[in-house]
């Protein structure tokens, strides 16, 4: 198999119409011996046509009719790996890209995915660089029948159009509930079934089945707090007993939401403080079980994971931790791309961006905790949020590509895990430098995409 990266040109008007006549340039032919002027077959994700091949003195152009490039949702000025395949004579463009994501604002053209647009368009330009195309559909766009489902891409503005089903599916949904939609369960069976689609990042994760996973990886115990399925009474009296200080986390929330810090008081009694978006609200109580009490309209509606409490280091008074952004990359193999440190608001106990978490360097966040257990603690990070992607892939179902580990380090510098997430805000990771530049997570996963294609 040969492959390259061409640019896509669209036919002017007045020039042939016959969509099934493709022109390459004359060098690429006599490099890969393309027979000129013989049956072929055209391939862009689930797209075929059968074409006749002409020689071109334009190198490395593609040059299509424009009702052929239509179908194929493409335009002038993409630019797409080209692969030829003598013993199925066929030419082959792609990796085609698509992308789930939750919704679109009708309402403002120019900002289609709200604040997730510049990482749309971001994303865009890091496939423009790699020979990739991508286009974004939302699950009322995604039917389970036909070679085609309909997307917006960026051409000089937002468009929507149709393309092919893609070599890879990203799945960027940002709800339990959309992502089990049957409509979108169909569509992906069916992407599967017809073309063999390869999706990643195919679920959510929940807390709960993280830390039994990874409970049967050696060697990643050492990495996990205490922690279990919130079941009765008893269960929360003991890790009480046990622990200064627990916290109960719904096993499906993110962004910190619905986060309870349950203290043991001097005096006696337990402090408990509710995550909220302005800060932290505390309430009183004078035993186990009248928090527990308290507490039962929660537990009845929401499943809770009780985990020990740690020690974190600290800037300031306010508690820190990590986001590791761990990708596969261009040979498919886990790397680091990105760690950071988020430091927690006045008043919030939760480090998130979305509770008013600030992001610093790890550099700098070690340096300012003023604590020398903080010696090595980036080699540390890196170490441990590399063995837990891999123990994710080894012991939960599903393919992910691109994991957020959130780490913490304790007063006596030991690594701990607190949560993985299989959706890594594009916003909280924004990076620190203002250049605009396509960060290395988004060149990831488009180098990431290739590989998987096979392009």
């Amino acid at each position: 198999m040969k492959r390259t990266k061409v640019k896509i040109q669209i036919q002017a008007p007045g020039a042939s119409t016959d969509g099934s006549i493709v022109a390459v340039s004359d060098s690429l032919l006599r490099k890969w011996k393309i027979p000129p002027h013989q049956p072929l077959q055209l391939r862009f994700g689930s797209f075929r046509q059968d074409v006749r091949v002409i020689p071109s003195g334009t190198p490395g152009v593609l040059r299509l009719n424009g009702a052929l490039a239509a179908r194929m949702g493409l335009t002038t000025g993409h630019r797409l790996c080209l692969q030829y395949k003598s013993a199925a004579k066929a030419l082959t463009l792609g990796p085609l890209i698509g992308v789930m994501v939750s919704r679109v604002y009708a309402g403002t053209p120019d900002k289609p995915f709200g604040a997730n647009t510049a990482f749309c368009r971001e994303l865009t330009e890091a496939c423009r660089l790699y020979g990739a195309a991508v286009f974004f559909s939302t699950p009322d766009d995604l039917v389970a029948q036909g070679d085609t489902v309909r997307g917006w891409h960026y051409a000089g503005g937002w468009k929507k159009a149709a393309f092919p089903l893609p070599h890879v599916l990203y799945n960027r949904l940002t709800s339990r509930k959309l992502e089990n939609r049957s409509s979108v369960q169909q569509f992906i069976a069916h992407a599967r079934a017809k073309q063999n689609t390869l999706l990643f990042n195919e679920k959510y994760l929940n807390k709960s089945e993280v830390f039994d996973a990874l409970r049967h990886e050696a060697g990643l115990q050492v990495y996990l707090p205490e922690s279990h399925l919130l079941k009765s009474l008893q269960q929360l009296k003991s890790m009480c007993a046990k622990y200064p200080t627990v916290f109960l986390k719904p096993v499906t929330g993110s962004l910190g939401k619905g986060i309870i810090r349950i203290r043991r008081q001097e005096g006696g009694g337990y402090a408990c403080h509710f995550a909220s978006l302005n800060g932290s609200r505390k309430l009183s109580y004078p035993s186990v079980t009248a928090l527990y009490s308290a507490l039962a309209g929660k537990i009845k509606t929401q499943r809770y994971q009780i985990q020990q409490g740690l020690n974190l280091l600290t800037v300031g008074g306010r508690p820190v931790d990590f986001r590791a952004v761990v990708q596969r990359g261009e040979t498919g193999q886990w790397s680091v791309t990105s760690i950071v440190a988020r430091i927690a608001g006045n008043h919030h106990f939760v480090s998130n961006i979305a509770r008013g978490g600030t992001l610093s360097t790890v550099k700098d966040a070690l340096a300012r905790s003023g604590s020398a257990s903080a010696a090595g603690g980036l080699a540390k990070l890196r170490r441990a949020s590399l063995q837990i992607a891999k123990g994710i892939e080894a012991q939960v179902q599903g393919h992910f590509a691109e994991l957020g580990v959130d780490l913490a380090l304790d007063a006596n510098g030991r690594v701990w895990l607190i949560e993985v997430n299989s959706k890594p805000s594009k916003e909280d990771n924004t990076p620190l430098s203002a250049e605009n530049k396509i960060r290395p997570s988004v060149r990831q996963l488009v180098q990431y995409s290739r590989f998987a294609a096979k392009f």
